[in-house]
């Protein structure tokens, strides 16, 4: 009997999926990457068409920071298996102060300072000066960076110099927003999961089918350009959404 699949195919589906990747990180952070937008799609909708969606509490407002807080999960657990996460932190921090320009010219008023990019930018070049601790103390660490976070939050600062840390003023604004306190801890909580199940780096689950489903392989491809994806994600969207209501006027 022929088989249904080859070898050869089996062996090149299995060296994409796998080779110098833990296929599941991707399949989650392409989790992470659908939330988001499916977060800015309804945000749009609401900002920009007025239609009555209250992104600032109940699911929409869940989606969104659920998302992120994967996302921050998800890098936290992956400064295991980088090597050049000094390189990868700058270009993705760079990357953040484009969009904080490009938003503050397209659509003034619209400020993002230190939005989610600037902020994995910052942690993943600060994960080296933490990658030689236990994930107990990562743990505790994390654990009080957010205790802080909670702290820091009601206060009222006299400028907005430290809102990367988390010290504003009472009228700071910005509509994608993550200082480092809080959200460096969960960063941490990320790299304590990064070391105490992948220690060697490899899959936990080398021999599941889902990176060969369907459904698998479209998680995974988002997983692996989510970059990408985030940085056009917004105009695609926008434009989308532009020509489906012209053209139902």
């Amino acid at each position: 009997m022929k088989p249904s699949v080859s070898a050869s195919t089996v062996k090149k589906h299995i060296k994409a999926a796998s080779i110098n990747r833990v296929w599941e990180i991707d399949l989650f952070r392409g989790v992470a990457l659908l939330l988001m937008v499916t977060f800015h799609l309804l945000y749009d909708l609401a900002e920009f068409y007025h239609l009555p969606l209250d992104y600032q509490k109940g699911l929409i407002y869940y989606t969104g920071k659920g998302a992120a807080t994967l996302f921050i999960l998800i890098a936290g657990i992956s400064s295991f298996f980088s090597t050049s996460k000094l390189r990868r932190g700058i270009k993705v921090l760079l990357w953040g102060f484009i969009i904080y320009i490009v938003t503050g010219v397209a659509l003034p008023g619209s400020n993002i300072i230190f939005g989610i990019l600037q902020f994995l930018g910052t942690s993943m070049i600060l994960a080296p000066l933490f990658m030689g601790l236990p994930s107990p103390a990562l743990t505790v660490l994390g654990a009080l960076i957010l205790l802080a976070g909670r702290y820091t939050g009601t206060l009222t600062w006299p400028h907005n110099w430290l809102a990367w840390l988390g010290l504003v003023r009472e009228d700071f604004f910005s509509v994608d927003y993550y200082p480092l306190l809080p959200w460096f801890g969960v960063f941490l909580w990320g790299m304590a999961l990064g070391r105490t199940f992948y220690p060697s780096k490899r899959s936990l689950f080398p021999h599941s089918p889902l990176p060969f489903h369907p459904l698998g392989r479209s998680l995974l491809f988002l997983g692996r350009h989510s970059l990408t994806i985030y940085l056009v994600h917004q105009p695609v969207i926008l434009l989308l959404l532009y020509l489906f209501f012209l053209a139902v006027k």
